[in-house]
C-alpha cells in the first residue's frame, strides 16, 4: 500500500511531536540533557520541522474552515490563559515566596547552616561523583549558593572525566566531596540517598576552620562517658562535637597532674562521686588562669565542688525539680522532668526563644547573690510557675507552695581572671545531653550551644540541622502481595466494573 504526501506529512508530525513530547519528559525526570534525550528532541524537530514544509498547503487549507477558525479562537484563549500563567510565574520567580511544609522543615536551611555559609571568605566547591543526576542534593546546593557565591555545586560523570574525579580522589560512585584549596572532606550518600544538610555543612566546617579546639571531659568520678552508646552515655554529644570541627578527649585530673595546656574547654558531665580537693582546686585553678568549664551537677549527688560554685556566685540547691504543669506527658515524660520554655538573655539560648528543652531529673542552679556584679551571671533556664522542688524523689509527691516556681536550672558566667576571659556554665542536670535525650527538642542545641559560647565560636551557636526522618514501611512478604494484587487487579477492576455498569444503563 502506497502512502499519500499528506499521510506521510501527518505521520511526521505525530511522530515529530511524539519524539519531542518523549525528549523533554526524559530531560525533566533525569534533570540533566543525556545523549537519548538530545537524540529525542532532534529528531522530533527534524520531523516537526518537516511536516510543517511539505504539508503546508494542508496547513493552511486546515485553518481557513469555519471549524478551525473556532478551533483556532480556542487555541488563541489556550495560550492568553498560558501567557498569563506565565507571567504569574515570571513574577513568582523575580519575588519568590516559598513554605516548607515538611515536619522537619527539611528544605529549609538551618540558622547555623546560614550563619555559616554567609560568613565564608573563600571558596568551597561541593562535587557529586555518579552516572545519575540526584535532584535532591542540586536543590539542597541551589539554597547554598543563594546564601553565598563562594559555594560552587557540579555533578561529574567519572566514567566520561576520569581526570575530574582523579584531581578529587574519587574512589566510589555517589562520593560527595566537599574541596576549599587543598583541602576535601568525602561523604558517603546517607541512608536516604543523599549528604543531608547536616553532613554538607560540617563538611564545609572541616575544610574552612584552620583551628581545632580541643574539649576535654573529666573522667574518674562516674561522669558521662563519651564511649558510652547506650541511653545514658554522651556519644551522641561527642559526634557532634566532631561535626562541629572540635576535638575531644578524657582526662584524668590525678594522672594529668591538672588541666591539659590544650584543653580549650573543660565538660565536667554528672559526676556521681566527689573530687578530691586537689582535683577541685586543680579545676579552679583552670578557670582562674581564664579557662571555660562546662559543669553538669545531677541531683542527689555531692561532687564536692562547692568551693568553684561560690567562687562563681553560683547555688546549687540540694533538691529535686517537680513539673506539675503536665506538659511533659504529652511527651511521654513525667513531673521529676520539668520543661523548659523561658529563658535568659544569653547568646547561648538566643536561638532557643521559641522552642523546648527538657531535664530528667534535674536540681535547679541559680545565681547565689544577686547584688554581686563579679563574675556577670545569667540565669539561662526558667521551669513554669507550676514547678516546684522536693528534697528528694519519692513515689508520693506533695506540692510546696514555699519553693514554687519559676526555678532556674542553668546559669553562665563570665569574669576577665589572669588577663583572660574565663567562663562558665552551670546546669543542674548532665541528662539533658545524654544519647536518649539529645535529639529531642532543642537538648542538643543547647548543650552544643553553650561549648561554642565557652570556646568563643559564637558565630556557630544556632539551631542545628536536623536529619530527614526515614519515612519507609516495612512489608512483610503477605502485605506486599496484597498490596501488589490491589494495585494491578482490585483498583483496575473496580474502574472497569465502573464502565460496565455505566455502559450497561446507557445501553
Amino acid at each position: 500500500m502506497k502512502w499519500s504526501r499528506k499521510e506521510w506529512v501527518e505521520f511526521a508530525g505525530s511522530v515529530g511531536a511524539a519524539c519531542l513530547i518523549a525528549g523533554y519528559l526524559r530531560y525533566s525526570v533525569q534533570g540533566e540533557l543525556l545523549a537519548v534525550s538530545k537524540a529525542l528532541l532532534i529528531a522530533g524537530g527534524v520531523l516537526s520541522l518537516a511536516a510543517v514544509v511539505f504539508g503546508f498547503r494542508e496547513i493552511l487549507n486546515f485553518f481557513s474552515k469555519r471549524s478551525s477558525q473556532l478551533g483556532t479562537n480556542t487555541v488563541v484563549l489556550a495560550l492568553g490563559v498560558m501567557a498569563i500563567l506565565g507571567l504569574l510565574n515570571f513574577l513568582g520567580y523575580r519575588h519568590p515566596k516559598r513554605f516548607d511544609l515538611t515536619s522537619e522543615k527539611l528544605f529549609t536551611l538551618s540558622d547555623q547552616t546560614r550563619n555559616i555559609v554567609r560568613g565564608l571568605s573563600q571558596d568551597v566547591t561541593v562535587v557529586r561523583f555518579a552516572k545519575q543526576a540526584d535532584p535532591a542534593l542540586a536543590d539542597l546546593m541551589a539554597e547554598y549558593a543563594h546564601l553565598s557565591s563562594h559555594v560552587k555545586y557540579q555533578a561529574v560523570d567519572p566514567q566520561e572525566k576520569p581526570e575530574v574525579a582523579k584531581e578529587y580522589g574519587a574512589k566510589r560512585m555517589g562520593d560527595v566531596i566537599v574541596a576549599s584549596g587543598e583541602r576535601k572532606q568525602t561523604l558517603e550518600a546517607g541512608s536516604l540517598g543523599s549528604p543531608s544538610e547536616q553532613d554538607i555543612t560540617s563538611a564545609m566546617l572541616q575544610v574552612t576552620r584552620n583551628q581545632v579546639k580541643m574539649v576535654c571531659f573529666v573522667t574518674g568520678h562516674g561522669e558521662k562517658s563519651l564511649t558510652d552508646s547506650s541511653a545514658n552515655g554522651y556519644a551522641q554529644a561527642e559526634q557532634g562535637l566532631h561535626r562541629e570541627t572540635y576535638a575531644t578527649k578524657a582526662i584524668n585530673l590525678v594522672t594529668e597532674n591538672g588541666v591539659a595546656a590544650n584543653c580549650e574547654v573543660v565538660v565536667i558531665a554528672g559526676p556521681t562521686q566527689a573530687f578530691f580537693p586537689q582535683e577541685a582546686a586543680m579545676v579552679e585553678k583552670y578557670l582562674d588562669g581564664g579557662g571555660k568549664a562546662l559543669i553538669e551537677i545531677d541531683p542527689e549527688t555531692d561532687p564536692k565542688l562547692d568551693a568553684i560554685l561560690q567562687s562563681w556566685n553560683v547555688a546549687v540547691g540540694n533538691n529535686v525539680v517537680v513539673d506539675a504543669s503536665g506538659v511533659g506527658r504529652l511527651f511521654g515524660t513525667g513531673p521529676a522532668t520539668p520543661l523548659v520554655v523561658d529563658y535568659g538573655e544569653s547568646p547561648i539560648t538566643r536561638t532557643l526563644q521559641k522552642g523546648m528543652t527538657f531535664f530528667p531529673l534535674a536540681r535547679t542552679a541559680s545565681i547565689a547573690d544577686r547584688a554581686k556584679t563579679d563574675p556577670q551571671s545569667v540565669e539561662l533556664l526558667k521551669t513554669s510557675a507550676q514547678s516546684f522542688t522536693i528534697p528528694k524523689l519519692e513515689k508520693e509527691v506533695k506540692f510546696d507552695p514555699k519553693t514554687r516556681g519559676p526555678l532556674s536550672l542553668g546559669v553562665a558566667a563570665t569574669r576577665t581572671s589572669g588577663g583572660r576571659n574565663a567562663r562558665l556554665v552551670v546546669i543542674g542536670d548532665s541528662d539533658f545531653a545524654a544519647n536518649q535525650w539529645a535529639s529531642l527538642q532543642q537538648n542538643g542545641d543547647l548543650f552544643f550551644n553553650a561549648i561554642n559560647w565557652l570556646a568563643q565560636d559564637e558565630n556557630l551557636i544556632s539551631i542545628r540541622p536536623k536529619s530527614a526522618t526515614n519515612r519507609r514501611v516495612a512489608l512483610t512478604e503477605a502485605q506486599q502481595t496484597i498490596l501488589r494484587w490491589c494495585e494491578l487487579i482490585f483498583l483496575p477492576g473496580i474502574v472497569l466494573l465502573a464502565g460496565i455498569v455505566i455502559w450497561w444503563k446507557r445501553r
